[in-house]
């Protein structure tokens, strides 16, 4: 009987190579396996994300055992991108071999819909593109436009409902004459009203917020076409008026005031978000009053709230815009700070504090910039005697007891620095006067003291006049030294002021 055959100890030849080319092969696929692996590891690893790893130059030994080789980084908005290329085992690269590997984890859908609304209502580069006062004033300009888009379902409904449309009192010929007439007439207004011009650029915050109110008058005046709808006409077409007036306003006032928040040439889109915003909170107001307009709400409470709401949100809204320019109310407040504290206001602090229901159509001012002859003197002896004090300036001051009023008249060759002087020398001037609170001679203290009750001296005006003559010029320069630090912009003065220029003749 023969011996079992032991294959372990076999010598066959054959069997000894299948067993050995299995072994070989099976190692090999354990090798790619393993070096794919530690391939993946190194250029999937997971970046922190307090702190993106820093671009270094290519290095051989970073995928030790893989074919891939680091090329470059890139960066998006903060994203960072990994380019790797196939080696050939040679130092050289295969062609069309890049690959493209991101070092952050996708975003959550929250995040993506959070990134994509922001792609429509804020500008490239946020915040580091605008100014911090954009934040405020996009929040209140949204507010005032929900308020304004819910008051506009009313409007509209009421309106046709007076015309006759909703209950079919009217011939339709006739209703449309109407509302062309309504149409017209508004059209006309706006023509009329822009020849404002320049006032849209020197009181522009108190132009706009005007307009906002202009916006509500008209409102209400639609509403009232409701309970007196035979005189829809005469109504609608002064609602319409108003409206268009206030429309021409927000439009003229509109660029600079996105111009003060851009930050370099990007007042296109800064634009364009502002006008976003501004029409995604209309549609959503205009959206909740189709809702609350079906449940048939009181009308005059309704437009009460929502009217108080628009002229909130738009003083707010124009509050919190900042500009670097002095008009009249911005340079009286910087002006004032200054002569009773000797420092100058921020740019925030300035802008906080100006008058916004100082509007310009407004004559009862302290200080008139740019007066006729005849309004600052009735006596010829009161102009000779201070004449000569203003021989070497462009402009000649005076003030009138009588009215309180401090006047400056522009010589025709005052340019801009000049009117800026002229203005900083008024309200020195009204400094002095309103000064006997503390304890200071002034002309008011003296009118005060005399109970005759008759008009201050010439010399006495003089004297005024003569001392504050000897403190402007150091005072000024100061002040425009202080104000260029705070970064007000003292080339453009903004101050409107009046068109007569005093021609000396001889």
């Amino acid at each position: 009987m023969p011996p079992p055959i032991n294959l372990k100890q076999s010598s066959n030849p054959t069997a000894q190579t299948l067993t050995n080319t299995t072994t070989t092969s099976q190692d090999a696929r354990l090798l790619v396996r393993e070096t794919l692996r530690i391939s993946a590891n190194l250029v999937s690893a997971p970046v922190s994300s307090t702190a993106l790893p820093s671009v270094s130059p290519p290095d051989s030994a970073s995928f030790v055992g893989s074919s891939l080789r680091l090329i470059c980084s890139e960066e998006i908005d903060g994203r960072r991108w990994n380019y790797l290329a196939e080696s050939d085992g040679f130092g050289r690269f295969k062609s069309n071999s890049i690959r493209t590997v991101s070092l952050q984890t996708p975003q959550a859908p929250a995040q993506e819909l959070m990134s994509f609304i922001r792609s429509y209502v804020v500008p490239e580069g946020f915040p580091d593109s605008v100014s911090p006062s954009y934040v405020p004033y996009m929040t209140w300009r949204a507010l005032k436009h929900f308020f304004g888009g819910a008051i506009g379902v009313f409007t509209t409904k009421t309106l046709l409902s007076s015309v006759g449309v909703a209950k079919s009192q009217a011939i339709p010929g006739a209703v449309a004459i109407n509302w062309i007439l309504k149409d017209g007439a508004g059209r006309v207004g706006k023509m009329l009203y822009s020849r404002q011009g320049k006032k849209f650029d020197y009181d522009l915050k108190q132009m706009r917020f005007a307009g906002d109110l202009l916006m509500e008058l008209g409102a209400g005046v639609e509403l009232a076409t409701a309970a007196v709808p035979h005189l829809f006409l005469p109504l609608a077409c002064a609602a319409n008026v108003a409206k268009n007036v206030a429309a021409v306003t927000s439009t003229s006032t509109r660029t600079p005031i996105y111009k003060a928040f851009a930050k370099g040439e990007n007042i296109g889109d800064v634009t364009a978000k502002g006008e976003c915003v501004g029409n995604v909170a209309d549609l959503l107001g205009t959206g909740l009053s189709i809702m609350l307009a079906k449940r048939n709400p009181s009308l005059v409470a309704t437009f009460a709230f929502l009217s108080s709401g628009y002229i909130f949100s738009s003083f707010q809204e124009v509050k919190s815009v900042v500009l670097h320019t002095l008009n009249r109310a911005r340079f009286s407040v910087a002006v004032d700070a200054f002569l009773k504290t000797g420092r100058v206001p921020s740019l925030q602090e300035g802008n906080r504090k100006e008058d916004i229901f100082n509007f310009p159509w407004l004559k009862d001012t302290p200080i008139v910039i740019g007066s006729r002859f005849k309004d600052a003197f009735q006596d010829p002896s009161a102009y000779l005697t201070i004449q000569p004090f203003f021989e070497k300036e462009r402009y000649l001051l005076t003030y009138n007891p009588s009215k309180n009023k401090v006047y400056a008249l522009l010589k025709d060759q005052a340019k801009s620095e000049d009117i800026l002087k002229a203005a900083f020398h008024a309200h020195l001037l009204l400094h002095f006067v309103h000064s006997s609170k503390n304890g200071q001679s002034s002309l008011l203290k003296q009118l005060e003291k005399d109970h005759s009750g008759h008009i201050l001296s010439v010399s006495d005006i003089e004297a005024r006049i003569a001392e504050t003559c000897r403190m402007v010029s150091p005072l000024f320069g100061a002040f425009k030294s202080k104000a260029a630090e705070q970064g007000w912009r003292m080339s453009e003065s903004l101050l409107n002021p009046g068109r007569a220029r005093l021609v000396l003749t001889g």
